[in-house]
């Protein structure tokens, strides 16, 4: 069975950490969308390490790890990254799998990327500038270059075919960088590419099942980030949900075991886009300074605010979570209130959920007060040691979300992460 581990906001979540909790349990951890624009953040040996491609298994030495085909590769990144996790001793070549499908992200995505978002002002989105959406807009274009294309001897006429194509957007939007060197990196890149595994990923994982493998898919970014049911226009182009990694993988739906669900005790967000909870204040600013809230791939400060459970019931709705992770406990340490927003304000109404348009219509929300704790938690091991009102916390989102918190991290270490039940 594959088991999906995904996040249920704005991403930043906490993926990184626990996934590389959770992959000794298992024989295989697959990445299933998106692309460096992933930021899943793990501490090896006590060394802070940033994985982009690399799913976060890899640092498990008998881990198989798969970069899907619903994925966006990067070539350039991908060597930055292994040439990093080689330094702790990992042989890439042997743990790590590339699907055929998977989509390749060429110089003038990223160049059309960055284009495209100085085109819009004010009104940007806040991409990543990795080439994401142009990426993926090829892919939906039948226009995508592959990683399985690359032993083809056409490979070379093929990019260029694609480069004026792009070359043609980019003089429309005015755009006159050069971006030689990155075309210089990229194709060195490519020859480090063609040494690694590439496989039918969607065979390759059935095949695994079937022998009684255990896989755990990977989803980058966050549930409300989703390019379908997201805050749009303000998403990513990928499908972050659960049936994402039917897509990304090749895997079918009824092979799909435990759905679990990552959330922060509180909310963040990293660019442009609606935000209900948002403190845009001294609050919302030391927020941001105890939880280090700064993105891992772009290195922007992140937008802070209280949890916002009708977005997260809208989540749990989406993937069918069976089980949730609670992250960042220790961050709200020391306030003597926090607060969960319960509703809505919007148009007037009262309401529970999710609307469609939450962009041009304010949804303001409606807060819960709840008590703080003061005590640190970052050094608590045991069940008994978790503070009274941080324990009434979680049974209280229990109740309002309907699925158990089954694990809590209280910091960014594998051992700060205590079993619920």
């Amino acid at each position: 069975m594959v088991d999906v581990l995904l996040g249920l906001q704005w991403g930043d979540e906490g993926k990184g950490k626990i996934v590389d909790y959770f992959a000794p349990n298992y024989d295989i951890v697959a990445r299933f969308q998106g692309g460096p624009n992933a930021g899943h953040t793990l501490y090896v040996e006590g060394k802070k390490m940033v994985l982009h491609q690399i799913p976060s298994g890899i640092f498990h030495q008998n881990k198989i790890n798969i970069i899907g085909g619903g994925v966006v590769l990067d070539p350039v990144t991908l060597k930055r990254e292994c040439d990093a996790v080689a330094a702790f001793g990992i042989d890439v070549r042997k743990n790590l799998f590339i699907s055929a499908r998977t989509n390749i992200i060429v110089p003038t995505h990223r160049a059309l990327d960055k284009a495209s978002e100085l085109s819009k002002g004010e009104s940007k989105i806040g991409s990543t500038l990795k080439g994401i959406g142009p990426a993926y807009m090829d892919k939906t274009g039948r226009n995508a270059l592959r990683v399985g294309d690359l032993l083809d001897k056409r490979f070379t006429t093929q990019y260029i075919k694609l480069r004026l194509k792009h070359q043609k957007l980019l003089d429309n939007f005015h755009f006159i960088e050069d971006i030689s060197a990155w075309e210089e990196e990229f194709f060195e890149a490519l020859e480090f590419l063609k040494t690694l595994n590439v496989i039918n990923c969607e065979y390759y994982i059935n095949d695994q099942i079937k022998a009684g493998k255990k896989v755990l898919a990977e989803g980058a970014q966050g549930t409300l980030l989703d390019i379908d049911f997201g805050s749009y226009p303000y998403v990513t182009s990928s499908n972050t949900t659960s049936a994402g990694a039917c897509t990304g993988l090749g895997a079918a739906p009824n092979k799909l075991g435990s759905i679990i669900g990552i959330f922060k005790a509180y909310c963040t967000r990293v660019g442009g886009g609606p935000f209900p909870t948002e403190l845009d204040n001294d609050l919302g600013e030391e927020l941001r300074r105890i939880g280090h809230e700064f993105g891992a791939t772009t290195g922007r400060p992140r937008r802070c605010g209280w949890i916002d459970l009708p977005a997260l019931k809208y989540a749990i709705m989406l993937n069918g979570v069976t089980e949730l992770v609670m992250t960042k406990a220790d961050v709200l340490s020391g306030f003597e209130k926090i607060y969960a927003c319960t509703h809505y304000i919007y148009n007037g109404e009262t309401i529970d959920y999710m609307p469609f348009d939450i962009v041009s219509v304010t949804a303001t929300p409606v807060y819960k007060e709840i008590d703080g704790w003061k005590e640190d938690l970052t050094q608590i091991r045991e069940i008994n040691e978790i503070p009274e009102k941080l324990m009434a916390y979680i049974k209280y989102l229990e109740k309002e979300l309907g699925v158990p918190v089954k694990y809590l991290s209280v910091g960014p270490d594998r051992k700060q992460t205590l079993i619920l039940s």
